[in-house]
């Protein structure tokens, strides 16, 4: 099954996921425990992010995908505050060519992966990448083209943790209707 067959996505306890459940219950997870994920889950994860808007069908989008835990460890040790990249089962690593919409293109995709991520059962957490001082090493590691531009990451793991549930403003707090009031 793939995510752009349906908008209820099967887990592997047999449990369905509606597309509005999981996207108003996706947390960030940070502690992930020592299990691998099918590779075609991570690329139907991928898949998902591959279908997102994009401006103008511009597609400027390229996903690396890393499993190798001397890797994860490499990059997490050339971040500073997000070393629990380095404990991720895996990173999904989205680039984008230097476009006018280039980081609206790519944050659209990471965002179907994070919400990907959640409907399969998996943890995640989004990291960004444009404007860090770790995106140059980390395409640099990943042997990325100039011309790309890490947009961010997305960690992916069975969560070792509780999510932390953090209120949301109100709907009548952030909601205007016709204009500001």
């Amino acid at each position: 099954m793939q995510c752009s067959d349906v908008s209820k996505i099967k887990l592997k306890d047999n449990i369905i996921m509606d597309a509005i459940e999981a996207l108003k219950t996706r947390r960030s997870i940070r502690k992930y425990k020592n299990t691998k994920i099918d590779k075609s889950i991570l690329e139907d994860i991928v898949e998902c992010g591959r279908r997102s808007a994009t401006a103008m069908n511009t597609q400027p989008w390229e996903f690396v995908i890393v499993t190798d835990a001397d890797i994860l460890e490499n990059i997490a040790k050339s971040m500073n505050h997000s070393h629990f990249v380095g404990k991720s089962a895996a990173s999904v690593f989205v680039f984008c060519k230097d476009y006018d919409y280039y980081l609206e293109d790519g944050s659209a995709a990471l965002m179907n992966i994070m919400n990907a991520i959640h409907a399969y059962g998996l943890s995640g957490c989004w990291v960004a990448g444009e404007k860090q001082e770790f995106a140059k090493p980390i395409s640099e590691i990943l042997g990325a083209p100039d011309h790309q531009k890490l947009v961010g990451i997305a960690t992916v793991g069975y969560a070792d943790e509780e999510p932390e549930i953090q209120e949301k403003r109100s709907l009548a707090e952030v909601l205007h209707w016709e204009k500001f009031k």
